[in-house]
């Protein structure tokens, strides 16, 4: 079921020494990124900026076995972390809730069918009591009831992701739906916030866009993960597009597979937006979609240059005041 009842960037500024090397060190790492993809020829600094090279959007490939494919062509290529993981902060995952981590269908409308094998295949599933804001004929609360079926691996992949990243989820659903539902799931608080359709925007182009700003101001150190691309079209190089996931996929290994490994391995970067913009090319794929390059945030090489120009000024007034 589709999801039920589905900012402007400010600069940071560092109080201490140490975080305004930290924060100097990021953008400084985010242009040699640049210029190691410059040199390699993928993508070109032109491109980035710009986004004008034609690409179509690929979501995360599945995993296939050894015998029946070479898993080269599903590999991600991430460069190795420039320092050391102690000395970064946790990276934010940003988690969708519908058709990423479990799917809902009205329990009225499920065929019996479904949810038998559903069971016979292994796949996790209960029913869900949701009051709506709507009121009845009599004035009371409105009662609707939905039948969620989980993600395979949903709770492995909530507990290793929660070992090396903050975790947030962002759902376009109503809290009246949403919050029980993340309540049975979550039992274990690994979600340390959580966002409802009120806090998403409207734009030109799409209505309930997931706004990363409102979550944090570091954008080298924040993911989102969700089925719907248009989700983050506002930060399209933060994005990781999955699979949607349906009751008949009762053996999807996305989760344990592919999106645990490569966020593993984006926790390990200074900054993940050169690393998805090779992998996905995002922008490119909004511009096919007939959203402009204005239609979405995108990095300007001034803005980046001015941030550290500051940074370099800050840095070096407080070391004479030293």
């Amino acid at each position: 079921m589709a999801e039920i009842g589905q900012a402007s960037t400010e600069v940071y500024a560092p109080t201490t020494t140490l975080q305004v090397w930290r924060t100097l060190l990021n953008w400084m790492t985010f242009f040699v990124q640049i210029f190691v993809q410059i040199i390699r020829g993928t993508p070109s600094l032109a491109s980035f900026i710009n986004y004008s090279s034609p690409a179509s959007f690929k979501p995360l490939p599945v995993v296939e076995s050894p015998e029946t494919s070479n898993l080269s062509s599903a590999s991600v290529h991430i460069p190795p972390a420039v320092v050391d993981c102690d000395c970064l902060e946790k990276l934010t995952v940003v988690l969708d809730l519908d058709e990423t981590l479990v799917c809902a269908y009205e329990t009225s409308s499920l065929p019996d069918s479904v949810r038998r094998q559903a069971t016979e295949a292994g796949l996790t599933w209960f029913e869900l009591e949701c009051v709506s804001s709507d009121k009845e004929g009599d004035g009371k609360p409105k009662v609707s009831y939905v039948t969620v079926f989980e993600r395979p691996g949903l709770h492995e992949f909530l507990n290793q992701l929660s070992k090396f990243a903050d975790l947030v989820l962002f759902t376009a659903g109503l809290e009246g739906y949403a919050k029980p539902l993340v309540d049975r799931i979550d039992a274990e608080s690994r979600i340390s916030r959580r966002l409802y359709r009120p806090s998403t925007i409207s734009t030109e182009y799409r209505e309930h866009v997931k706004d990363l700003s409102f979550v944090s101001k570091d954008f080298g150190r924040i993911v989102i993960v969700d089925n719907n691309p248009f989700s983050f079209l506002l930060q399209p190089v933060n994005g990781i597009p999955c699979i949607p996931f349906s009751a008949g996929q009762p053996h999807d290994d996305q989760l344990l597979e592919v999106l645990l490994p490569l966020l593993k391995q984006l926790s390990e970067q200074m900054d993940v937006r050169p690393v998805l913009y090779e992998r996905f090319r995002m922008p490119e794929w909004f511009q096919k979609h007939g959203i402009p390059a204005s239609g979405f945030a995108r990095p300007s090489l001034v803005s980046f240059l001015t941030v550290s120009s500051l940074m370099v000024i800050l840095i070096l007034v407080r070391e004479d005041d030293v």
